[in-house]
């Protein structure tokens, strides 16, 4: 298992990204005990102008945005609420991407009173569970990603992001 860092944006050093990604990638493949399949993903730390370029280009919605991901192959559940079916690893290893914004990051964080880091976890679980086939655009689909998202996240000793 593992994850690919990319830095656009140097400041990103300063909250140790690779060390958040691998943990909250680490994170959601022990819960869904997938540990020893190793999947991989990419995750590109970014500033808000990027994002704003790459949220335009892939979803017509040019504006800065937390984080973003492209799964290498989509999983979603056709039934509203229903799990999606995890990939297979025989197919392909790779996952997909993951884009996160230094500036939306931060701004939230401070916004919402988190610890930058816990808050940058959460959006890499959050998009590692889009890779996987979860969504929330439908409520029930909403309800179940976000269950497992505060699951997850309280398993590394971080409170619920919906709580707050």
């Amino acid at each position: 298992m593992s994850v690919d860092v990319i830095l656009e944006d140097e400041r990103w050093s300063t909250l140790d990204l690779a060390e958040c990604s691998q943990r909250a990638f680490d994170a959601v493949m022990y819960h869904f005990d997938l540990t020893d399949v190793g999947f991989e993903c990419c995750v590109m730390g970014c500033d808000d102008a990027k994002i704003a370029e790459l949220n335009g280009d892939f979803r017509d919605k040019p504006q800065a945005t937390n984080v973003l991901s492209w799964p290498s192959v989509e999983h979603v559940a056709r039934e509203e609420g229903a799990r999606p079916v995890l990939p297979d690893i025989t197919f392909d290893p790779e996952l997909g991407d993951i884009a996160i914004s230094y500036d939306t990051c931060l701004r939230e964080a401070e916004a919402g009173q988190i610890a930058p880091q816990h808050h940058v976890t959460h959006l890499i679980v959050h998009a590692v569970l889009h890779l996987l086939g979860y969504d929330h655009i439908r409520d029930q689909d909403a309800t179940l990603m976000e269950g497992i998202e505060i699951e997850i996240l309280g398993n590394m000793g971080i409170a619920s992001p919906y709580d707050q």
